[in-house]
């Protein structure tokens, strides 16, 4: 059995206004509209909801019948419900609740999002906030199964349910040890590069994506490849003398300044830059939430 729901709000509108004038007033309707409205969903349901005999004439009111006053107790459950699905949702457009799941690569997370995490909080307090920090294709897999609402992340993902774009661009750095005899020249051959360890992150990083490129169209061999699942720590194993890395500006620059980190240069190289992406699922509308969030994240 369906019921109507529109019927269904009139006779809720004429048992609460206890008269069919001031229900056809608050619905905006006539009269008549109101009275017909009823009396359909009484043929609806097979079922008489409300009392027209002399003795009800001679009451005040609208007299309920049994099956009337059942209904009446699962309308007013009903449509309060709507009116609380209905300040649920405003209270999400407006940014009063709500949860938003945002993922990043490591390097993103510890360098480029925690000042946009900040003030995006701080404006909305109500708004529960989770970040899943992992590494370019994990966070690409979270974004087809729903786990999170968007990501940002230093390599690309082929991934033709997720759409990509540009959010910020990233320098990258050729680092050796200070102290290490290929650091003397700045700008190493590639037979020199070719002979040394390289210290690249886990397979699906966005950073080790970028080092294989680059050693591959200069023609760089490398003899060893040690796999350290975070820059942080390659980083701190070059300046102990473990090999050479490319790794992002931000996360060796302080190594950099205390003299432990050197900076190489590539042979017919300038600077070397990869774009930081932001991905979300293709043709997905945005929550006012991450809308808001990928504002703030895009003006910082």
């Amino acid at each position: 059995m369906a019921m109507n729901l529109h019927l269904l709000r009139m006779f809720l509108t004429l048992v609460e206004r206890q008269s069919f004038s001031r229900a056809a007033e608050a619905l905006y309707v006539s009269q008549s509209a109101v009275s017909k409205g009823v009396r359909e969903l009484e043929n609806q349901l097979d079922l008489p909801l409300i009392e027209r005999g002399a003795g009800a004439k001679t009451q005040r009111g609208v007299q309920l019948t049994d099956s009337g006053q059942a209904l009446y107790e699962h309308a007013r459950g009903i449509f309060a419900m709507e009116r609380i699905a209905i300040e649920d949702i405003r209270d999400r457009i407006e940014l009063r609740k709500g949860r938003l799941r945002i993922g990043a690569s490591t390097t993103v997370a510890g360098y480029w999002l925690p000042a946009c995490i900040a003030r995006f909080v701080r404006q909305y307090p109500g708004i529960e906030f989770d970040l899943t920090v992992a590494n370019t294709g994990e966070i690409g897999h979270a974004i087809v199964d729903g786990r999170i609402d968007a990501g940002f992340v230093e390599g690309a993902v082929n991934d033709a349910r997720i759409e990509a774009s540009q959010w910020k661009s990233e320098a990258l750095l050729l680092v050796v040890a200070t102290d290490s005899p290929v650091g003397a020249k700045r700008r190493p051959t590639t037979a020199e590069l070719s002979k040394q360890t390289w210290l690249v992150r886990e397979p699906g990083s966005g950073t080790r994506q970028v080092t294989q490129s680059l050693v591959e169209a200069r023609g760089i061999t490398p003899g060893t490849w040690v796999e350290i699942g975070s820059n942080e720590a390659i980083a701190r194993a070059v300046a102990a003398g473990a090999g050479v890395a490319i790794l992002p500006a931000v996360v060796v620059a302080d190594l950099i300044a205390i003299g432990r980190l050197r900076r190489l240069r590539l042979e017919g190289s300038g600077d070397l830059t990869r774009p930081l992406l932001r991905l979300e699922l293709a043709n997905r509308p945005r929550s006012p939430a991450l809308q808001s969030f990928l504002d703030t994240a895009t003006s910082s």
